[in-house]
């Protein structure tokens, strides 16, 4: 197996690439001891069953630049491949501000056509390619060298399968005339919002039990504390305290050091130096925000008021669609946006895009009454009004 260690050579393998129709390539990282995760393997196959077509690329052994992976990337000519893309994409896109294009998943591909939601890799590659992974090396730290034989096989077949598991779903796609249904998934993926964390929004991923506005203003600075200095020294949120100690502070609202040294829940290292007067400074500032200012928890809308006979039907209809079309339930559409619509909102996902052709449509006339459900033996037929 070969593995790239120079700019030199990934820029030729990139250059083999020219004129092919994909590319499949995974990533291995860590993100244990940093907020951003620490980028250490590189697998990339190109279509074929030979193995000089698979490589690992090694970012960790010398001065190599990707940026021969990033001239690939912005050629429109070849599909990049990837499965659970994700995390794959969060990396290079903080490293070089760039996305694949164009961009294919075969986890989102294969919740299109029927394998359940979320699906992993290990069972498209029993389930398509007849074959089985060796775990072994599935807890590998990956930025530790040399890495054996083993590790190398593990990780190259995450990109090997990968050319068969594409190419049969990419034929499914075009035969069911789906294509446009991943493209529509792949928007979110390829948007540098979703990979894109503010500190002063930090806060709302908190959970708390008080919506005072005072107790919010207190835990927002807490968060955009933590997040900007997390984000500056690369370290992970817990590092410098976790969720359960930021509530206490904030009910706590500590003044001083002594204050500081009464916490039950702060870590040793957060109640002296640059954290504890960072955190000093946040509950001063949450205390001292102006009340026109204070953040307030989403208010639920009153007129919401849940049908829940209706909420019911649409969970059948659901379940119908599901069952006609193949794809996943909650790729369709959530719980919580079948009781939106039962209430009568209208402003959810599963009215749009492809998910209004395969449910949304019959959904609203269910709201309006225009349809109705009836039992055919053991399936579930619309009925017209």
């Amino acid at each position: 197996m070969r593995t790239l260690t120079t700019t030199e050579d990934l820029a030729q393998f990139c250059q083999m690439a020219q004129g092919k129709p994909y590319v499949t390539i995974d990533t291995e990282f860590l993100r244990e001891r940093t907020y951003y995760s620490k980028l250490c393997l590189i697998q990339m196959a190109l279509p074929g069953g030979s193995s000089e077509n698979a490589v690992l690329i090694d970012p960790l052994v010398g001065e190599m630049s990707l940026e021969p992976l990033y001239d690939l990337f912005r050629d429109t000519s070849i599909v990049k491949v990837f499965h659970a893309a994700r995390q794959d994409l969060e990396i290079f896109f903080i490293e070089a501000g760039v996305f694949p294009d164009p961009l294919f998943d075969t986890q989102v591909a294969a919740m299109v056509c029927g394998f359940g939601e979320q699906v992993g890799y290990e069972t498209l590659v029993r389930k398509i390619t007849k074959q089985g992974l060796d775990k072994s090396s599935r807890f590998t730290d990956w930025s530790r060298r040399p890495l054996s034989d083993a590790q190398k096989n593990y990780a190259l077949a995450d990109v090997t399968h990968l050319r068969q598991i594409y190419e049969f779903l990419a034929t499914r796609l075009d035969e069911s005339d789906r294509g446009h249904w991943v493209e529509e998934e792949l928007q979110t993926l390829t948007n540098p919002a979703t990979y894109t964390v503010k500190p002063s929004e930090a806060w709302r991923r908190v959970k708390t039990r008080t919506n005072s506005p005072k107790f919010l203003s207190i835990v927002k600075e807490l968060a955009m504390f933590r997040e900007q200095f997390s984000q500056s020294r690369n370290i992970p949120r817990n590092r410098v305290f976790k969720d359960d100690a930021l509530v206490e502070l904030a009910s706590t609202k500590p003044s001083s050091l002594n204050d500081l040294s009464r916490s039950r829940l702060l870590l040793r290292e957060a109640r002296k130096g640059e954290i504890a007067e960072g955190i000093l400074k946040a509950v001063e500032l949450g205390l001292s925000c102006p009340p026109e200012d204070m953040p307030q928890m989403e208010k639920r809308d009153d007129r919401q008021q849940v049908n829940p006979a209706l909420a019911d039907l649409l969970r059948v209809l659901l379940k119908a669609k599901t069952e006609s079309s193949g794809v996943a339930p909650k790729l369709i559409a959530t719980a919580s946006e079948l009781d939106a619509l039962a209430s009568g909102k209208r402003d959810v996902v599963a009215l749009s895009g492809w998910r209004h052709e395969v449910f949304g449509e019959d959904a609203l006339r269910l709201c309006d009454g225009k349809v109705a459900l009836a039992a055919n033996g053991s399936s579930i037929k619309i009925v017209q009004l």
